[in-house]
């Protein structure tokens, strides 16, 4: 990846959402450690553009995305709709993105998210040179962040 965002960045960044936002303590897993989200997961992301060019993807289980809603719109968890949750997975896509756009080169534009229920099943791998995934763990479930570079033409 040639942008300066590294494995460090991604938790600090996710971090700040969680932990500040949500007073929610997710513990990163090791890049060692085999992270799955399994089929009927969700799926937040945002695109960005300008000097830097790629997308920033945030997958969660179903669990935490609900237990993330509620406690977003200070309702019990039988409250939220998938409606609710697909709305709030946008919003932790945007803060999350927006952070990570902040260490980025200038000029650097964020697109409006996107999100949705995944399909398929999502194992973290060790990533590739044009992308770098941060996987972490919460008693409701596991979270992914992954950051893809689009390759210049």
């Amino acid at each position: 990846m040639r942008a300066q965002i590294n494995e460090e960045s991604l938790i600090k960044a996710n971090a700040q959402f969680w932990d500040q936002m949500l007073n929610m303590q997710l513990d990163p897993i090791p890049p060692t450690e085999c992270f799955c989200v399994g089929t009927g997961h969700l799926l937040a992301s945002v695109d960005l553009s300008g000097a830097w060019k790629g997308r920033v993807e945030v997958r969660l289980a179903e669990g935490l995305a609900v237990a993330a809603t509620a406690a977003m719109m200070m309702q019990p968890t039988d409250a939220v709709t998938e409606a609710d949750v697909l709305d709030a997975i946008r919003e932790i896509a945007n803060i999350v993105g927006g952070v990570i756009k902040s260490s980025l080169p200038r000029p650097c534009v964020m697109a409006l998210p996107e999100s949705g229920v995944a399909a398929e099943r999502l194992c973290m791998g060790q990533g590739s040179g044009d992308s770098l995934a941060v996987a972490f763990r919460h008693a409701s479930g596991g979270v992914m962040v992954r950051v893809w570079e689009e390759r210049a033409e």
